[in-house]
């Protein structure tokens, strides 16, 4: 990751030169020395990278470029702080103004650059050593092939189907998921029943070329001679683009016979593009099977309903322990009872990835079956995993995804060893907080929280980063990484000295070595030594934080969850600071001094007990996110679950913001009308709201272009939702709508937002209009709730309508006796809520032909109509046989399972 350092600082002193251009000269001109010599560097680096020359000598090399390349970071940050704040420089007491320092870094990559020579020879002379695709043999003998039976039968019912056109399907999974195994068994099932096969590896270090030529061969075709001539075919193989054309005439010459190609390890698109090219388009019944890590190539390839994708699910715990006790039990393939328990614990690190149980089996299998031996391989993983450990086959295979990533994404990817293991980390925050870091580059007509977003997908899309919660429009609402790589990038972590972990079990990293990033994750750490060097702070434990004068240099402080029952003063005085977050701790007051922190991209108080910010935060311009508001954790269904705070009336001047939430409307006339001015949000929460600023408040949200995201609250139950002044001009890329409060009419505009994906309806209490006839043709719809909505006796789902919506909750809707659902309605529908619907006679009538139906929650419903849905005496239980989850929740928490 060290050019990822140096392209980094590239791209800071590019920022730097252009933003500070009334410098002095000659720190102008040092800047500029700093610039060509690293660029110089990274080049250097870079084509070591390529080469693999990763001998001791080049790392010693390149741990010296990353450490000036951190001075040269640190000579930076001290000018923005000079410029910040005249007094905390004199605090730092520093010895050599600015220009001297610049001009000392130049001296020490002078003595860098004289060993350029003797590391270019060192490079020229060194024999590089190719990257070599570890074998993926998941299986210990034809017996230990376990937990695939019911892909394998999925998958052979697929190759086996009588479907006429060419298909195709990706099987995608993480490395040593058993991918490879998998298509194996499939493959010699279904080979003898196709006029012609072949098995290729389109592994990194192949050529497409390469590639083509051996798919020639496997499926018996000639590259040169008298054959070739006969099918009209070029008889030069070395070209690709006469590969491509040999391919597709031999496959046109044989169109009347059937195959099946297994493409493995499939790395790059243009491989299977090349591949995909030289198909004849004839109707045959082949198919093909591609292997692959890498998700985000399989989606990109899927054109049509001819490609599919199977997604590789991790081996459930028990097949995981019957593969794990062949292997490490050889004789008996039983597991002794003494050593269940930490059995259990070490199989819990692996996952269910199949590969990790194997070698984790193979490694235990060696050693004495005693607790002692085991709990010590245990407690040691991250040195198992390195070269030479028991498991450094298992580090080969999952760190090859790593090294393909780009630097940016690789420091994307190395962020998660900040978090403790099995600790989801929700996607909002981690995207923030990547900006905050630099992490994330500007892209022309894209904001950063966008292309932080595209990051995640692809690192989600490699295998690399796992959804644990996935909200209800497929994003990922938390993720986290497999175990096994967590070690590994704790340990490349830790090597890089990107991050210095200090948890229970000890240190995990360098503190003497000037840590960059700092996550404490124990209560015990003392925090008065000197950590300027630090940029990045965590505390991601429940213990006492002080924060104090050692932090000068800090830009990213994250102490949410702690016992803070005062903000700490000492954080006004870190002008550098970009990213703050108090989340979850039970400050009151924000001092005035927080407009010193002029920097601030995400301000996150969210559920503490502050209800008011001091004019100052004004000053902070770059402001992002302001988050501000806490839950009523006793009810969430309560008028009042959310508890909004008071800002300045010139919140207009904040125009940076992309997130505001929640904002106290009472009284606030001219608040509202300045929100005109904040053109660049794209989520807006509103609390309070009285029914004569309405019409204010749509005049400013007509000037909001980019809102995606809009939570509006009145007074109170009985004071109108006044937003009818929106018809002319609504927000046109809205996706997400929350309104709560009565509403005289439903509002019109509502019914022509395309992109609307999800809205919340509570206690409107909607007599005349239907909110259900004003919702069915939006053609993105897949949430809708209503609540206390509407007061009518009967909705009517009607055919074809409500295309793709997957969740329909309806609570309280006290007048409600019949739900119809016509035929060929909710075709998508995949979960139904019905609360406190206490007039409603029996479950919807059509609930039947809702094929994709696959939970039913009743919650506080009458006993007469949960009688009905028993499976011993249920007059309606017929009705629900295709639902696979039916659970009944009372008011004292009790849940009865219908299923």
């Amino acid at each position: 990751m060290a050019d990822g350092t140096v392209s980094f600082l590239l791209q800071k002193l590019q920022k730097f030169a252009s933003r500070e251009w009334n410098l002095q000269e000659n720190i102008r001109n040092g800047v500029h020395d700093l610039q060509i010599e690293m660029q110089s560097i990274e080049a250097l680096m870079k084509d070591a990278d390529a080469k693999k020359d990763h001998d001791h000598r080049i790392k010693v090399w390149i741990q010296e470029v990353r450490i000036q390349a951190h001075a040269i970071e640190d000579v930076l940050d001290l000018f923005r702080l000079q410029e910040d704040q005249e007094s905390t420089w004199h605090h730092l007491k520093m010895r050599h103004p600015i220009s001297n320092l610049i001009q000392d870094i130049n001296t020490r990559l002078a003595t860098i650059k004289k060993t350029k020579e003797s590391y270019q020879s060192m490079a020229s002379t060194s024999s590089s050593t190719a990257e070599t695709n570890v074998p993926l043999i998941i299986s210990d003998g034809g017996d230990n092939i376990v937990g695939i039976d019911e892909p394998k039968r999925k998958l052979v019912s697929w190759a086996m189907e009588p479907n006429q056109k060419l298909k195709v399907l990706f099987v995608v999974g993480m490395p040593g998921s058993g991918k490879t195994t998998l298509a194996r068994c499939v493959f010699d099932t279904v080979k003898e029943h196709f006029h012609f096969h072949a098995w290729i590896i389109a592994s990194k270090s192949r050529t497409r070329s390469e590639i083509l030529r051996s798919l020639l061969v496997k499926l018996g075709c000639p590259i040169s001679g008298n054959l070739l001539e006969e099918l009209g075919c070029p008889t030069d193989g070395s070209d690709l683009d006469n590969l491509m054309q040999t391919l597709k005439n031999f496959l046109q010459h044989k169109r009347r016979e059937r195959y099946v190609i297994i493409v493995d390890d499939l790395w790059a698109k243009d491989v299977w593009d090349s591949i995909k090219h030289s198909l004849p388009d004839v109707n045959n019944s082949s198919r093909i099977i591609i292997t692959t890590r890498r998700g985000d190539i399989a989606n990109s390839c899927r054109e049509d309903d001819s490609i599919d994708i199977h997604k590789l699910q991790p081996l459930s715990m028990m097949s995981a322990e019957q593969l794990f006790n062949k292997i490490a039990f050889r004789r008996s393939g039983e597991c002794p009872s003494a050593l269940k328990e930490v059995s259990k614990s070490i199989l819990q690190k692996c996952e269910g990835l199949p590969l990790g149980i194997i070698e984790m089996g193979r490694l235990l299998s060696s050693k004495s079956a005693t607790t002692y031996e085991w709990k010590k391989i245990h407690d040691s993983l991250e040195s198992e995993l390195k070269n030479g450990g028991g498991l450094s086959n298992t580090m080969k295979v999952l760190s090859g995804s790593y090294k393909d990533l780009p630097y940016h994404l690789k420091y994307c990817f190395s962020y998660m060893s900040i978090f403790p293991e099995n600790n989801p980390v929700k996607r909002r925050r981690l995207i923030r907080l990547w900006i905050a870091e630099g992490f994330v580059k500007e892209e022309r007509g894209k904001t950063l929280e966008e292309v932080g977003e595209e990051y995640l997908n692809e690192l989600v899309g490699r295998s690399l980063i796992k959804a644990h919660e996935m909200d209800f429009d497929e994003r990922p609402f938390t993720v986290g990484v497999h175990a096994l790589l967590h070690r590994i990038i704790l340990s490349v972590s830790h090597e890089e000295n990107f991050c210095t972990t200090v948890c229970a079990e000890g240190v995990e990293g360098n503190l003497a070595g000037k840590p960059r990033r700092l996550s404490v994750q124990t209560g015990n750490f003392d925090l008065s030594q000197d950590l300027t060097c630090v940029r990045t702070f965590f505390c991601l434990s429940s213990g006492k934080v002080s924060i104090g004068p050692n932090f000068r240099l800090l830009k990213v402080l994250d102490i949410q969850g702690t016992p803070l029952g005062n903000f700490p003063s000492a954080i006004t005085d870190l002008v550098l600071l970009k990213y703050l977050s108090l989340r979850n701790t039970s400050i009151r007051k924000i001092p005035k001094s927080l407009g010193n922190l002029r920097q601030l991209e995400t301000l996150d108080l969210k559920q503490t007990l502050v209800k008011k910010l001091p004019k100052s935060v004004l000053k902070l311009a770059k402001l992002r996110h302001l988050l501000v508001y806490s839950y009523n954790m006793v009810s969430t269904v309560s008028f009042d679950s959310i508890q909004g705070f008071s800002v300045s009336t010139n919140i207009g001047a904040m125009k940076n913001l992309q997130k505001l939430s929640f904002v106290r409307a009472k009284r606030q006339h001219r608040m509202i009308q300045e929100l005109k001015n904040l053109t660049q949000l794209r989520k807006l929460g509103i609390v309070e709201l009285a029914k004569e600023d309405g019409s204010n408040l749509c005049q400013s949200i007509k000037m909001m272009s980019n809102l995606l995201s809009l939570d509006v609250t009145s007074l109170n139950k009985s004071e109108p939702l006044e937003l009818d002044s929106m018809a002319n001009n609504p927000p046109r890329f809205l996706q997400r709508l929350y309104l709560k409060g009565s509403l005289q009419t439903f509002p019109k505009w509502v019914s022509s937002l395309h992109d609307l994906v999800r809205i919340r309806l509570k206690w409107s209490s909607l007599s005349g209009d239907n909110p259900i006839e004003a919702l069915q043709d939006l053609p993105n719809l897949m949430e809708l709730q209503l609540l206390d909505a509407y007061t009518g006796p009967q909705l009517d789902f009607e055919a074809t309508k409500f295309q793709k919506l997957k969740i329909l909750d309806l609570e309280q809707l006290k007048q409600l006796r019949f739900i119809v659902m016509e035929d060929y309605t909710l075709p998508s529908l995949q979960k139904l809520i019905i609360r406190q619907c206490n007039e409603l006679e029996q479950v919807p009538v059509g609930i039947h032909n809702l094929h994709h139906l696959k939970e039913l929650l009743l919650c506080d419903m009458p006993e007469i109509f949960v009688a009905q849905l028993r499976e011993n005496g249920g007059g309606l239980r017929h009705l629900l046989r295709h639902i696979s989850i039916i659970h009944s929740y009372q008011q004292d928490r009790s849940m009865e399972d219908l299923s």
